[in-house]
């Protein structure tokens, strides 16, 4: 049955300034600004100019102002987030506050951010600890079937699972909450990684960190933010146990100023951040959730029937979708590098490409300022690459 591509969100049009000759089709990896957001960061930039010593004076409210309407758009209390540059900060500070005896494991999949299960290697390695990876299979069709196969690798040493919400590579959800539910049973300590979360999904932190024990999102991926900012949400248990990565003037004031503060730095970003929450309410979450999903369906059905891929199974409600790349393509991180700058000088596109043994993984995102056509040319580009 076809997918037809979505109407265009009422009000997105011009909202962007990015290079019209080029099709940005990775908006998940690096989001993209818009003009009314970086003008309103521009703004905080002059201001911080005409008087540094009183901007930096007023920094610790204001950055207390900005986390308060930030916490209001992810439905948390603003004394449970602190905000951080991105997740992989994030991750680091969770992994560096919980100890770790020799013995213990830290639980990831392979379909985990390169960077983050590197992080958790470092700290296993400091504390004597060991990091068990999940293979999951690329194909499983459901929540329930992954969830299965993490329950499956939990062992008595399990002491951390660190786990995507939604994955980078390969845009599945993993973390759901009855699995976090049900690792907290087992006595697992939880730190979801929910990059793609805030201003793509609906987020509801609530009484907890999203049902974890540590919940860190990048805001300037979807939520229209400007880089680089994060949130971490903390549960009560750990709140008062978390380390910054660094010491600072604030760091008596506890959780969580002593973990935001880090002396002479571009706050900018996070006083910018509710700008961005205003434009996505202005416009229509919802609206352009739904949008954002349509296109990125769109997309992945153009490379399934144009290029002959296969779909992996996708997540509700993600405006990211991805695809299977024939055995023999990608399959190093070398060729999949390679294979992006090809799309890019070729077909004047940005794609996301990861490598995987049997065939790497092409991804898409959808964003309000992309068009069907876009999704056309580079199915049709795609498959006469891999052609020849």
């Amino acid at each position: 049955m076809p997918v037809e591509p979505p109407r265009p969100v009422p009000g997105a049009n011009g909202l962007f300034g990015l290079d019209p000759n080029v099709a940005h089709l990775n908006h998940g990896s690096y989001g993209a600004v818009p003009l009314p957001v970086q003008r309103a960061q521009a703004r905080l930039r002059a201001e911080q100019e005409q008087d540094p010593d009183g901007f930096f004076a007023d920094l610790p409210d204001r950055i207390a102002h900005a986390r308060a309407r930030i916490a209001g758009s992810l439905g948390g209390r603003p004394d449970r987030l602190a905000l951080l540059t991105n997740v992989t900060e994030g991750i680091a500070v969770a992994l560096d506050s919980i100890p770790l005896a020799e013995g213990d494991e830290i639980l990831v999949t392979d379909h985990g951010y390169g960077v983050v299960n590197q992080a958790a290697e470092r700290r296993a390695a400091e504390c004597g600890a060991k990091v068990r990876t999940v293979r999951l299979s690329l194909h499983t069709p459901d929540l329930d079937g992954v969830r299965e196969q993490v329950l499956a690798a939990v062992g008595e040493r399990t002491r951390v699972a660190v786990l995507d919400l939604v994955t980078s590579p390969t845009a599945r959800e993993i973390a759901g909450r009855r699995l976090l539910a049900e690792l907290a049973e087992r006595g697992v300590i939880t730190v979801v990684d929910a990059a793609h979360a805030p201003g793509m999904l609906p987020v509801d932190l609530g009484q907890a960190a999203g049902g974890a024990d540590f919940w860190v999102g990048n805001l300037h991926k979807w939520a229209f933010a400007p880089r680089a900012g994060a949130v971490l949400a903390v549960t009560g248990a750990w709140r008062n146990r978390v380390r910054p990565l660094m010491l600072s003037w604030e760091h008596d004031r506890g959780f969580p100023a002593r973990v935001e503060w880090r002396g002479t730095a571009d706050y900018t970003p996070w006083l910018a951040a509710p700008a961005g929450f205003a434009l996505l309410d202005q416009l229509g979450a919802e609206r352009i959730r739904l949008h954002n999903e349509a296109l990125a369906a769109y997309g992945q059905r153009e490379l399934v029937e144009r290029a002959g891929l296969r779909a992996l199974p996708a997540m509700p409600g993600l405006a990211m979708r991805a695809v299977r790349l024939p055995p023999g393509v990608a399959e190093g991180e070398h060729a999949a590098k390679a294979l992006m700058v090809t799309v890019r000088r070729r077909l004047n596109t940005r794609i996301a490409v990861r490598p995987w043994a049997g065939g790497g993984v092409l991804r898409i995102s959808a964003q309000v300022y992309n068009r069907p056509e876009e999704y056309q040319r580079l199915a049709t580009g795609i498959g006469d690459l891999l052609t020849r």
